[in-house]
């Protein structure tokens, strides 16, 4: 039996697999030798040796073993599906046949990655995963030595960029395991911060994706862009006025406002993900009624609802300012700047609004609402 291994014959394999699972994948499933994966690979046997040897000692991380047993199961489920269909269709049927559509794509591993390797990069930052647990969260250390979440993650996302060793674990035996960003999730971050970057000035060069190129297209044809603002910094504006001391020497922002603040944004960014993000997040306060969304996830769906609310409560000015800040992570001077603000006055209306906007959360959802997701 010949099996190929390249990236573009193996439709039962995602595209976003990296070529080391792939080899690991076919060599323990299909039992094709290292040397028989080496020269359809075009390289040397030991490199695949190699790939084929450190993942089978990074199995004991929940994500990466996880990963495999899902790829592993697709794998034979290809060629069980195969199996039967030749049975029933003739040769030239199966070369016609169209590929099966993946659940998880890589502009979608692309999208999420973005919000949550920009999260790790914060200082403190670690994505725990407990085993029995459905999604993983992102949380930090706070100046007061407090677990502050700051975003949610799928599963399946978590597994991927594990898989990709955009993130990794030094301890996996605990019940819930802690992972860091790693130097190539830097350099990924990097990498889909440049795409956005170009993508707004007009210099990107086509991307292979066709979910990525059919969205591109239609907000052409349209007449419509995305916001061109940059939502990647590695750190929210509320963070440094945390840091900042007020003239009794207290932090200028109380824990529990930057926690009101990071709620807003983890709202805005499930829309982002999960909708696209309105094309009007700027006029959204000039409208009298605000744009209705009635297609999407869920979650998102709510968090759109949530935003709205919010923003309707504070009004004109206050919404402005969190909507800026904590979402758009536009930095107070610009915040000011487009405002039409005196210099050094935009950290006093942030505050105030932070403050309308945790009353806003209490009257509404209660002290500790609304839940997330």
């Amino acid at each position: 039996m010949t099996i190929a291994i390249g990236s573009s014959s193996q439709p039962h394999f995602p595209q976003w697999v990296p070529d080391a699972a792939r080899n690991y994948l076919v060599h323990t499933e299909s039992g094709l030798s290292i040397r028989a994966l080496a020269r359809a690979s075009d390289c040397h046997p030991s490199t695949v040796l190699r790939q084929v040897r450190r993942l089978e000692g990074r199995r004991d991380d929940p994500l990466i073993d996880a990963a495999l047993r899902a790829l592993s199961a697709q794998h034979v489920a290809h060629f069980v599906a195969k199996k039967r269909e030749t049975k029933t269709m003739n040769l030239e049927c199966l070369k016609s046949e169209p590929a099966r559509p993946a659940g998880l794509t890589q502009a979608r591993i692309d999208r999420e990655a973005k919000r949550i390797l920009r999260r790790l990069c914060e200082q403190g930052a670690v994505l725990a995963v407990a085993r029995e647990m459905e999604t993983a969260v992102v949380v930090r250390m706070s100046p007061e030595g407090e677990q502050v979440r700051t975003a949610v993650v799928e599963r399946e996302i978590a597994q991927a960029m594990a898989l990709k060793d955009w993130i990794t674990c030094p301890d996996p035996d605990g019940r819930i395991a802690r992972y860091f960003i790693t130097n190539p999730g830097r350099a990924a971050l990097r990498r889909l911060t440049a795409e956005d970057d170009n993508r707004a000035s007009g210099f990107a060069e086509r991307h292979t994706d066709p979910e990525s190129d059919a969205a591109w297209d239609i907000a052409a044809i349209e007449g419509t862009t995305r916001p061109q603002h940059r939502h990647f910094a590695t750190e929210s504006p509320l963070i440094g006025l945390a840091r900042r001391k007020d003239r009794d020497g207290k932090p200028f922002l109380a824990r529990d406002l930057v926690a009101v603040g990071e709620r807003l944004r983890e709202d805005f960014e499930l829309v982002e993900v999960g909708i696209g993000g309105p094309a009007t997040w700027e006029n959204l306060m000039d409208d009298d009624t605000p744009l209705a969304i009635a297609t999407g996830p869920k979650g998102a769906l709510a968090a759109y609802n949530r935003i709205n609310a919010a923003l309707a409560d504070l009004g004109p000015g206050l919404g402005d300012v969190v909507l800026r800040c904590c979402c758009f992570l536009e930095g107070l001077e610009q915040t000011e700047k487009q405002m039409g603000w005196s210099a050094r006055s935009g950290k006093i209306v942030l505050r105030i609004a932070l403050q309308r906007l945790q009353r806003h959360y209490e009257e509404t959802h209660g002290r500790y609402g609304p839940m997330i997701g």
